[in-house]
Formats: C-alpha cells, sequence, structure tokens
C-alpha cells in the first residue's frame, strides 16, 4: 500500500486504533504517557507518532481546526485500517455550570458545520460508538455527557447570538470537529468518540479562554491531561 497523500502513513502491524488531537503540541503532551516512542511524519501540520500504552501500539495525529482537515485524516485513517480513534480535543462550554477543565464526551452532536452535509443528508445523526460510550461513563462517571455542537467559525457577528440559541436546548459544549468525527465513524464502520476538555466559560472571553489554554493555566492544563488519560485508558481496554 502506497502511503496515504495528506497524512504519508501506510497501514502499520498491529496499529489499529488512534487518537486524534486538534492542537499539534498536544501530540508531544500524548507522546509524555507513551513509551517506546517513535515520530512518523510531519506533513502539512499531520504531525504523527506511534507509542506503546501497556503494551499496545496507538497512534497519534493531528488534524488541526476544523471538520474538512479533521475528515482527511479520518479518511485516510479507514484507509490504513485504523478502527478506532477517539479525539482528545478542547471546547468551549454552553452552560453556565461548566467549570474550565471539566471534560465534556458529546453522546451526539448538532451537525452545525458545512462539510458533513457533503457526506448526508442532515436528517443523519452524529453519535458516539456505544462500545467506546460505555466505556468512558465506567471510568468518567461524573463527566458531562450529553449533546454538543459543531461549528465552522468563531467570529460571526451573530456568534453569541447562536450560542445563546443552542444553550436554550441544552448544548453542553461546542468545537468544530467532533461531528466530522462522528459522521465519518458510522460511514467508515470505525468506533469514535471524542472528549473534550473545557478552555472557555460560557459566555466567557473567547480570547481569554483560548489564552488560558496556551499558558497552560491549571484547570486547563489539568483536564487536558485528564482527557489524554482517559482516552488511553478506554482504548486499552476495548478489543479490536
Amino acid at each position: 500500500m502506497t502511503k496515504q497523500a495528506h497524512i504519508q502513513l501506510e497501514k502499520m502491524k498491529q496499529v489499529s486504533k488512534a487518537i486524534i488531537v486538534g492542537d499539534p503540541k498536544r501530540v508531544e503532551r500524548v507522546a509524555s504517557c507513551l513509551e517506546n516512542v517513535d515520530k512518523l511524519s510531519d506533513n502539512r501540520g499531520y504531525i504523527s507518532i506511534k507509542g506503546d500504552y501497556q503494551g499496545a501500539s496507538i497512534l497519534v495525529i493531528a488534524t488541526g481546526i476544523g471538520a474538512p482537515s479533521t475528515a482527511i485524516v479520518v479518511e485516510e485513517l479507514a484507509n490504513i485500517g485504523i478502527d478506532t480513534i477517539i479525539r482528545v480535543g478542547s471546547c468551549g462550554a454552553m452552560q453556565h455550570n461548566i467549570p474550565l477543565g471539566a471534560l465534556i464526551i458529546p453522546t451526539g452532536v448538532v451537525r452545525d458545520e458545512g462539510l458533513t452535509k457533503k457526506y448526508v443528508p442532515t436528517d443523519f445523526p452524529a453519535v458516539a460508538n456505544n462500545e467506546l460510550l460505555s466505556s468512558a461513563k465506567k471510568f468518567l462517571p461524573n463527566g458531562y455527557y450529553g449533546i454538543t455542537r459543531s461549528h465552522d467559525g468563531f467570529y460571526m457577528e451573530n456568534n453569541a447570538e447562536t450560542e445563546k440559541y443552542w444553550s436554550h436546548f441544552g448544548i453542553l459544549g461546542a468545537d468544530m470537529e467532533s461531528s466530522a468525527l462522528y459522521v465519518l465513524g458510522s460511514l467508515k464502520g470505525i468506533r469514535a468518540l471524542s472528549i473534550l476538555n473545557n478552555v472557555v466559560l460560557y459566555e466567557a472571553d473567547l480570547s481569554e479562554g483560548v489564552n488560558s489554554l496556551v499558558n497552560e493555566e491549571d484547570a486547563v492544563a489539568k483536564g487536558e491531561m485528564d482527557s489524554i488519560k482517559l482516552a488511553l485508558t478506554i482504548l486499552n481496554e476495548v478489543g479490536n
């Protein structure tokens, strides 16, 4: 098999599970939890490594921001035999009671982005894999489980109004990638789950929250590591 065009990876023996992250720097943080880490590729921002966690090989790759970039990674991971993907990402809360560093696990996602509509009709649901979700609830019984929203941008003039609209329906948080992962997971037969670290309080200043992530303030940094460890624990528990 030739290397995939964007991620520049080919099928690897005994590697069927992957963690995807938006921020390339998060690849290094996942690597700190692994043994026998090998750097694989760095093409167009799609940085990837392979390492062992409790004896099992795990692929880790950065997707960048947004549904299109994420979909490219998921498509090409499917092509090289990856059958289980967990996204370890960040999000902004959509409810006032969710603190910084809390983990939000989308059981389903509002497809408020443009890409997945090119794959399937808008009626098609974006839902988490039941096996991975059950494992998450086992190891994180007090997490925030429910519906989130994926979108395409932060800086439109009506963003505050849009967030208020979806918050009214009980949406827990918002990111830009989970709906693409869930839809493609269903279409490609891939077990998929997102674990999202809350980096922005609801109705707080976006730049302040993003800067908190960059500066690794205590609650947000702890939430990120908690999300990484939860993903690795789940992947270790579920079979092939």
